[in-house]
């Protein structure tokens, strides 16, 4: 059996697509080391990180340059290879497979339909045109995977998408996403971002979707008993420009609520240093109120550190019972938890344990196993 991957996002560590493909092709080959692979990507990329062995690379045409150079590619340069190397199986590891040209069998992962759940990110004309075409080759796809119950009955909903061909293959924290094992590089951490000894930690987006706006609110109740000595860290990138429907003004809201002094913003993170962060925290806050999967949950659990979210969408799958979930629009029951979990020793110790056994229930071996599962199950169709 042969796989041809689109493999756009490869270069992009940071976006959850590139992450997912480069953990999914490593474990394809573990799993499955018969499997012929080929990894199809634009001709402009001249060099891949991280690439496993005895993985085929084509290299696609691309024209144009910007949003249509990828939609050019999806559409012409990746369908030309697949024909090419003559694959079984055409697997689009994100929500933009060819839609008038199917070169081979085409699985199609679909790790979130955001823009159609959520209208504040349905963006303009061309976001729109863009969702949707990729709705279009979703429903042309000869199976789905995505990453939730959750996110199936998602896809069934919005895109009229028999369950039936929905499969969905939970994701996994990375090896690096442990319990402390070297307390000096930690401690080189917390030193780096100029940490104190104790606080809780929000690591993620800003947009509207990730709830911060509550998690503020909820500090209005946490923050004066906690005290500056243990503050709320708000850790990732910052929007360009605050303010807008996408992006609400933050910073603003924080100045409002008279709750600034218990708050650091610590911006971009380096990625080596995220394992470390998660375990130097006392608790980290998941507020967010969708999510394809909640990998960041997972990792923190994975650290051993105590994780409080909110009960809604796939959140509660990932968890199960080993974190503290609170409806997602009770900011006086989220200051409550993170209280709870800050301050109650055996509270805090009960989760990190449930934590880190909930975190060894996920791994890409078994998402690999499932995934190819899915191609058996297209081969036979």
């Amino acid at each position: 059996m042969h796989i041809a991957f689109n493999g756009w996002f490869w270069n992009q560590q940071r976006v959850g697509s590139g992450q997912y493909i480069r953990h999914l092709m490593t474990a394809l080959q573990k799993v499955a080391p018969e499997l012929m692979m080929t990894l199809v990507v634009p001709d402009f990329v001249q060099e891949l990180s991280d690439l496993p062995e005895n993985v085929n690379i084509a290299r696609a045409p691309t024209q144009f340059r910007g949003h249509l150079q990828k939609v050019w590619f999806e559409q012409r340069g990746y369908p030309q290879i697949v024909r090419q190397v003559g694959a079984d199986i055409a697997h689009v590891p994100y929500w933009g497979g060819p839609l008038s040209s199917k070169p081979a069998r085409l699985v199609t992962s679909v790790l979130d339909i955001i823009p159609l759940v959520l209208p504040e990110y349905r963006g303009g004309a061309g976001a729109k045109f863009y969702t949707s075409l990729v709705s279009a080759t979703a429903k042309g796809s000869a199976h789905i995977i995505t990453l939730s119950e959750a996110s199936k009955a998602d896809i069934v909903q919005h895109l009229d998408i028999p369950a039936e061909q929905i499969t969905p293959t939970y994701l996994a924290a990375d090896d690096r996403f442990r319990p402390a094992a070297y307390p000096d590089e930690d401690e080189a951490v917390r030193q780096k971002y100029d940490l104190p000894s104790e606080f809780v930690l929000y690591f993620g987006g800003f947009d509207i979707r990730k709830n911060v706006h509550n998690l503020l609110l909820a500090w209005t109740y946490a923050g004066p008993s906690l005290g500056e000595q243990v503050p709320l860290v708000l850790a990732g990138n910052q929007p360009k420009e605050w303010g807008t429907p996408r992006f609400p003004d933050l910073r603003k809201y924080a100045h409002e609520l008279d709750i600034e002094r218990y708050l650091v913003w610590l911006g971009e993170i380096a990625e080596e240093d995220k394992p470390a962060l998660y375990r130097l925290a006392k608790a980290v806050v998941f507020p967010s109120r969708y999510e394809g999967f909640g990998l960041p949950i997972l990792e923190a659990m994975a650290c051993g550190t105590p994780v409080i979210a909110c009960d809604v969408s796939s959140i509660p799958e990932v968890t199960g019972d080993a974190a503290y979930l609170v409806p997602p629009d009770d900011a006086r029951q989220l200051g409550a938890a993170i209280l709870a979990v800050v301050i109650q020793d055996d509270l805090h110790n009960h989760l990190a344990n449930a934590g880190r056994g909930q975190a060894t229930k996920f791994t890409w071996r078994k998402t690999a196993q499932k995934t190819l599962e899915v191609y058996e199950q297209v081969m036979r169709d």
